[in-house]
């Protein structure tokens, strides 16, 4: 991912550069300096790439763009021009202090991703932003406990592994992630989506419901028409703003799969996969890894989780990895007392419980984060396998 610095005179338009980049979810941070006047940062501390945000006066930015050439050969510099095209004075400046690519204003998401991903060696960076912070929450069909494995996995980052976490809830058609955290969301994604020009990390931010345990909440639709105003092209952008913002993002998607949801899809790190040994379960599990690798999810990306498993499941278990080639990476106990009890206390399993069933959520969060889970009650086939 590459940092980024906005030189502006205007704070309206530094702003709205900002929240560009965000979209993008090709950034990890972007710094803003005022202009006439900002002093360079020492080499190590210039970004990778460096914003021009010219006005009537461009000579002092290009100046800048020229000093910084000198700190960090390899920076890119790109100039936002007040004019398309640019007067033939202005590109002979631009040329002579380096710029490299001119994007017009009003500038858009779309015209500085392209820009950025043109530079050379950007096309691996294509894909690593989002392979670092995205993870998908989905069930193999309706009602397996997808919603739960979201919010206590969420709750697990945000206290055990002391991550700052979003859940994002884009469960269709009505989202139930507050519920079984007894919060009222004043604002959802549709909120999010309608607001997309103006979406930075500080804007979503506000967006947000904060939990106790520090879990950050963009609630779900409260009515199934919502969906009719909800672009996902926009979800999109809502989340690269988050993994702009956070250290983890995870959405709840339910069970809802389609082809509009690939770019999302294929932007996380993993696909965690909800399901149970049961036939029905299983059955649509085996055609959703087919569907996910048909957009191009990588198999090594989509992961299974067994929800509500029993002992006597264990040959169960051993057929279902046989048929979908590959490890089951988490099994989850059944525990329907505790776990009900908490979905209608609206409190993640580890506020009341020091279970099996709250000890493996704490397991799979170390596992996403490479951290050592600490003793665990004892082994046994919940065990998720070691294979990464």
């Amino acid at each position: 991912m590459l940092t980024v610095a906005i030189a502006s005179s205007d704070s309206g338009s530094s702003s709205h550069l900002l929240t560009c980049l965000q979209q993008t979810g090709l950034v990890k941070s972007v710094q803003q300096w005022t202009m006439p006047g900002w002093k360079l940062p020492e080499g190590e501390l210039m970004p990778d790439v460096m914003i021009l945000d010219l006005n009537r006066e461009p000579e002092a930015f290009f100046a800048l763009g020229a000093s910084a050439r000198k700190i960090r050969p390899t920076i890119k510099l790109v100039a936002c021009a007040p004019t398309n095209p640019p007067s033939h004075q202005v590109m002979l400046e631009a040329m002579r202090s380096g710029v490299q690519d001119f994007v017009p204003k009003p500038v858009t998401t779309d015209a500085l991703k392209e820009v950025l991903l043109r530079f050379p060696g950007e096309g691996d960076t294509k894909a690593q932003p989002f392979l670092e912070r995205l993870i998908v929450v989905m069930g193999s069909k309706g009602g397996v406990g997808t919603t739960t494995v979201a919010v206590n996995l969420g709750v697990q980052l945000s206290t055990f592994a002391r991550k700052r976490v979003a859940l994002l809830d884009f469960a269709r058609p009505l989202g139930n992630v507050h519920l079984f955290l007894d919060l009222q969301p004043k604002f959802n994604l549709r909120d999010a989506s309608e607001s997309v020009d103006r979406l930075d990390s500080r804007f979503f931010a506000g967006l947000l419901t904060h939990h106790a345990t520090k879990l950050e909440v963009l609630g779900g639709a409260t009515h199934p028409e919502e969906w009719q105003a909800i672009s996902i092209p926009n979800l999109e952008r809502v989340v690269n703003v988050a993994q702009s913002a956070y250290d983890m993002v995870l959405v709840d998607m339910g069970s809802q799969l389609s082809s509009d949801w690939a770019q999302i899809l294929r932007m996380a790190r993993m696909v965690l996969i909800v399901s149970e040994a049961n036939v029905p379960s299983l059955w649509t599990l085996q055609r959703r890894l087919l569907a996910l690798s048909g957009m191009g999810i990588e198999p090594t990306r989509a992961r299974v989780i067994i929800n509500r498993w029993h002992k006597g499941d264990e040959e169960v278990l051993k057929s279902i990895q046989k048929e979908i080639s590959r490890p089951v990476f988490a099994c989850l106990p059944n525990d329907f007392r505790k776990a009900s009890q908490a979905i209608n206390l609206g409190t993640p399993l580890m506020e009341n419980h020091n279970n099996t069933l709250s000890n493996q959520y704490r397991q799979i969060a170390a596992q996403l984060v490479g951290m050592d889970a600490g003793p665990i009650v004892k082994k046994s086939f919940f065990s998720f396998s070691s294979k990464r």
